[in-house]
């Protein structure tokens, strides 16, 4: 027969069993997101805010990266990616918007050093199309991410935050995307382009211009009314009428600290 002391030690153990149980099921489930923790830190330490060629922007020490040991980590990382555990949208723009800029990167650096990373294909073979890196088990190019997998997700703002690498494009921001702070992070970068007059959009006698990103992916804002009034969602200091003149020419230079 149990005596009291053991059946209240059994006692105590079905309460914590329990207790732990509950915490258990009370627990949020994260973001199926990758961690990163060391992209964000790779930004932190090589971009800063500069001037190229009159335009501010932020720039890339791609000589300082190639030489940081959290590079090859980040990289390997991406490699053995389980796409499975992403199961929402946002997981997936988050991923893949993320994914595209450490591409892009990783482009310039196999090609170091040049002047623009077009210079890293030619014209019967464009850059935008030469395998970059093995992501989730399988070589990837920036076209298949951009047109294959991004745009048809139907979200325009990735035009405001996958990054060419090049003065006219918009800033790499100095932080990862993530699923928490998304919608927030794209109207941003939407918001800081269109505010930028070399680079995203320049009023001047009652006619804008805008950036070539906006003719050359037309149709991805159609959804949202059209061009001019996905722009007005972002620059309502624009007056009634206004008509779109011309588009802004585009600088494909490095967005480099070093070099032209």
């Amino acid at each position: 027969m149990a005596t009291a002391g053991a059946m209240k030690k059994y006692t105590l153990k079905i309460t914590l069993l329990f207790l732990l149980l509950g915490m258990g099921l009370s627990t949020p489930a994260r973001a199926a997101e990758p961690n990163w923790d060391s992209y964000a830190s790779l930004l932190k330490t090589h971009i800063t805010s500069g001037e190229k060629h009159g335009v501010r922007l932020n720039l890339v020490d791609y000589p300082g990266l190639a030489r940081d040991k959290r590079w090859p980590k980040l990289l390997a990382q991406l490699t053995r990616f389980d796409l499975h555990q992403l199961t929402t949208r946002d997981e997936k723009l988050v991923f893949w918007i993320n994914t595209y800029n450490i591409l892009a990167i990783k482009t310039v650096l196999d090609h170091w050093p040049l002047q623009s990373i077009r210079d890293a294909g030619s014209l019967f073979s464009p850059v935008w199309n030469k395998p970059v890196a093995v992501v989730a088990g399988k070589m990837r190019s920036l076209h298949e991410i951009e047109h294959e997998i991004l745009r048809p997700m139907g979200e325009p703002r990735i035009h405001f935050a996958i990054v060419c690498a090049s003065v006219s494009c918009p800033d790499l921001r100095a932080e990862p995307y993530d699923v928490a702070s998304l919608n927030r992070q794209l109207d941003a970068q939407a918001s800081a382009f269109l505010a930028r007059p070399h680079k995203g959009l320049l009023l001047q006698h009652g006619s804008i211009r805008l950036s070539k990103i906006f003719d050359w992916f037309e149709d991805d804002f159609q959804a949202h009314g059209g061009v001019l009034n996905f722009v007005l969602q972002y620059r309502p200091d624009i007056p009634e009428g206004t008509r779109l003149a011309s588009y802004l020419d585009y600088d494909w230079s490095l967005n480099s600290t070093s070099g032209t």
